[in-house]
This record gives structure tokens, sequence and C-alpha cells, in this order.
């Protein structure tokens, strides 16, 4: 672990290196944001719309901005930058473990995770928006949009360690885009056409955003923030395995 914590700092000295890549992830997620309000917003109406309970659907649209702001992750293009520089073949053939290699870049994108997730929550409140599970609420919401990061980065590393390309791996940072909007989005998933409601529910995707909506909506649904954080662990076991695997048959 010790080897993790280190290598995670130096990833976290590459990232404020460049504070300029952090503008994108938050300008992107919450221009998302006042778009899909502005157009949808009259349509549900808080006072009527009972999936709102209450609140604006400002509310029912932040998750959606963190989960793409969480998928900007930067940990893979800097791996393909150590690649390129020989420092990636410097660190393996040190007695450094794999799983530390690994671990030390996915630190970093968690201790980021969570820095962007609360500053877009907090720039979310003018919006109207509250968290109606409180402050403990707050915490498991930026907690699962970190760990989503830390998922999505994980698995963007294994197109860096197979492709060794900045390029390809740009290009495969794109496939979140159908799994984001293979989600019950802009209405719950009760409320989608049969063919979209059974995408949705095999789209593991859906059950991070239902895990983060209900700790905004609602008052502690633990059975859809246990499938949250459920498939963001199981996904995090099969990336890490994966990525171990990667490296040590790396050639």
């Amino acid at each position: 672990m010790t080897n993790a914590m280190v290598l995670g700092g130096r990833a976290l000295r590459e990232m404020r290196r460049t504070p300029e890549a952090l503008f994108p992830t938050l300008f992107i997620p919450m221009f998302f944001l006042v778009v899909n309000v502005g157009q949808a917003g009259k349509i549900f109406p808080s006072a009527s719309t009972p999936f709102l309970h209450g609140q604006g659907y400002a509310a029912f649209q932040l998750p959606s901005s963190l989960l793409l702001a969480a998928s900007f992750g930067s940990a893979a293009l800097f791996l393909v930058e150590d690649i390129e520089g020989g420092y990636f073949d410097k660190l393996r053939a040190t007695p450094v473990s794999r799983t530390a290699i690994v671990m030390g870049r996915l630190l970093a994108e968690s201790a980021k995770g969570l820095a962007i997730a609360a500053v877009l929550v907090l720039l979310s409140l003018p919006f109207g928006i509250k968290i109606a599970s409180g402050f403990i609420g707050f915490l498991l919401l930026i907690a699962l949009t970190a760990a989503w990061a830390v998922v999505y980065s994980g698995f963007m590393q294994l197109i860096a360690l197979k492709t060794r390309s900045a390029a390809a791996t740009n290009s495969g940072g794109l496939i979140f885009f159908p799994l984001l909007f293979l989600t019950p989005n802009f209405v719950p998933r009760n409320m989608l056409t049969h063919p979209m409601e059974i995408a949705a529910t095999y789209n593991p995707v859906t059950y991070v955003m239902e895990g983060m909506r209900s700790l905004i909506l609602e008052d502690f649904n633990w059975a859809r923030i246990g499938a949250g954080f459920g498939i963001v662990a199981l996904a995090g076991v099969v990336m890490l395995f994966l990525n171990v695997r990667m490296i040590r048959n790396y050639d």
C-alpha cells in the first residue's frame, strides 16, 4: 500500500501541473445540466411529478452530470505518456508490485473524483437542489461518484496498456456516451419504452445513476444505494484483476 500511495502522490502532482485539464471536467457536466433542465424542466413541474419527490427537475438530472464528470479521468493518458517516455518499463523493472502500479493512479483519480463531485454538487445548489438524505447522503453521493471515476479510469487504463496510443485511448473514452444514454437519463426506468427499458436494465450504469438519484431525492433508499455501490465494487474487482493481469503479461 505504501508503494501505491507514493505512486498516487506522483499522479496527483502530474494533475496539478495541468490544471487547465480540469476546466472541461467541470464546464461540460454543468453545461449539460443547464441545457437538459432548460429543455425539459417545464415538462416535469415539481408539484405534479411524483418521481421528483417535490424537487425540481435539476435534482433528477444532477446524477447524469456527476457521472459525466467522473468519466473525464486523465489517468490513462498519463499512463500512455509514461509508456512512451520509458518510465513505465523502468517501474516494471523495480520490485514494486503490479497491484501497486495499478492502484497508484487510481488513488489519484479517487481523490480527484471526490473533489470534482463535491464542487459540482455545490455549484448545483443555486438550481434549488437539496440532498434529501442530508449530510451523510452528500458524503455517500460524492463517494459513489469517485468510485465510478476509479472504475472508469481503470478500464481506460486497459485500453492504454493494450494500444499504448493516446489517440486510441481518447477514442476509447467515447464508449461512455452510449452507456450514459442507455439509462433512465431523462425519466425513471418505468416510463421508458419497452426496448429502452430492457437496455437500461442490463446497463450497469443505470444502477449507479439510480443510487445517486435516490440519495438526492429520497431519504436513504438502501436497496438502490446498495445496488449502486455493489455495481462499482464488482466492476472494480474485475477492473483491478484485468489491469494486474495485463501488466504481468506486458511485453
